[in-house]
């Protein structure tokens, strides 16, 4: 895989944070997404969100699976720690970690299909288990890097590109991470700048399971069957002598809406999303109540974004399994190898 670097040299005015580092500092290289997808605007999301709370690229670790989703933290933080782990492996490669360096800042991407297929009982033990980390799922329904399919998360009734209906139900990950015990959940839209960087900077500063399901667009694969100009039509009725893919530019989808307020968006193949956004005075702290609010709604056919549940008082699992405070790959032999005396003390307590 190639990735193109961008240029060194920047404008000297460019602004700084705290730190001294402009917007660059914490970018990646050149992203190989299709022009206007949403996945972009997340990782434009993560960049502004890390600048804002003058965070240290070299503090954060970024993990991810395999997907269009996995492939962005390649595309933020570049000077970060980074770890692209197998099909839908990123939480367990992720938890051990956290527990030998319990100092970084863990931040893993991952995507419906990774999360919601492959991944999903390690997505569901990394959130019982309270892990230290920011796990944030770029959702957009379908399985991109081949050719589009349903994912878990595709809504019963809606169509692919081919024309097929989904009949299955869908896996709502924002429930799931209710029900598993997540302390920090939230739901957003890749094109609603102005609400996913606060959502993104509060999960960060959380300490303990925080997850965020982003809405994201695939732009290549919403072309409505039937249409002339569609990819299929076109090598039905061509005798091509090789298979090439063109995956032409599109704008990026964006809105602004006051809370409270329910923005339906017009995608690039017709079809609407409603989105509602949470009341000022939502109660986040009330699990059962987010719970019923989004079975209401979803009942409604909306999509509620903003910060759905948070648990003030949340643990984390370095402090369920007691952990010391110095990170587990710093201690010596003398801590990890205390003795036999020190062995049969501890055996005798369990007796």
């Amino acid at each position: 895989m190639t990735y193109l670097a961008k240029p060194r040299l920047h404008h000297p005015d460019l602004p700084k944070n705290k730190l001294g580092y402009t917007h660059r500092d914490y970018e990646g290289t050149v992203s190989t997404l299709c022009a206007g997808c949403g996945h972009d605007s997340i990782s434009g999301a993560i960049i502004q969100a890390f600048f804002e709370l003058d965070v240290p690229p070299h503090r954060v670790a970024k993990l991810s699976g395999i997907g269009c989703s996995s492939k962005t933290p390649t595309y933020f933080l570049g000077n970060s720690h980074g770890f692209n782990s197998v099909h839908g492996r990123m939480p367990s490669v992720l938890t051990g970690a956290n527990l030998a360096n319990r100092d970084l800042i863990y931040f893993g991407v991952s995507g419906d299909g990774d999360s919601a297929s492959i991944g999903l009982g390690q997505f569901a033990h990394l959130m019982r288990r309270g892990v230290n980390m920011v796990y944030i799922v770029e959702n957009n329904g379908v399985y991109g890097l081949t050719k589009g399919q349903f994912s878990a998360t595709a809504d019963k009734g809606s169509k692919a590109k081919r024309g097929a209906v989904n009949n299955d139900e869908p896996i709502d990950m924002v429930m799931l991470a209710l029900q598993l015990g997540a302390s920090f959940v939230a739901r957003s839209f890749s094109g609603d700048k102005e609400q996913l960087v606060p959502l993104i900077r509060a999960a960060i500063a959380h300490h303990g399971a925080a997850f965020i399901d982003v809405i994201s667009p695939c732009v290549a694969f919403n072309n409505h069957p039937g249409s002339t100009k569609s990819y299929d039509f076109v090598r039905e009725h061509n005798e091509a002598v090789n298979r090439l893919d063109f995956m032409p530019a599109k704008t990026e989808i964006t809105t602004e809406y006051a809370p409270g307020t329910l923005q339906e968006v017009v995608q690039h193949d017709g079809s609407v999303l409603r989105l509602r956004k949470l009341h000022e005075d939502y109660d986040a702290s009330d699990k059962a109540g987010a719970m019923n609010y989004l079975l209401q709604r979803q009942a409604a056919g909306e999509i509620v974004t903003g910060l759905l549940y948070l648990r003030p008082d949340a643990d984390d699992l370095h402090r369920l399994l007691n952990t010391v405070d110095v990170p587990l790959n710093q201690l010596s032999e003398k801590e990890l190898i205390p003795g036999a005396a020190a062995l049969e003390k501890f055996n005798a307590s369990l007796r």
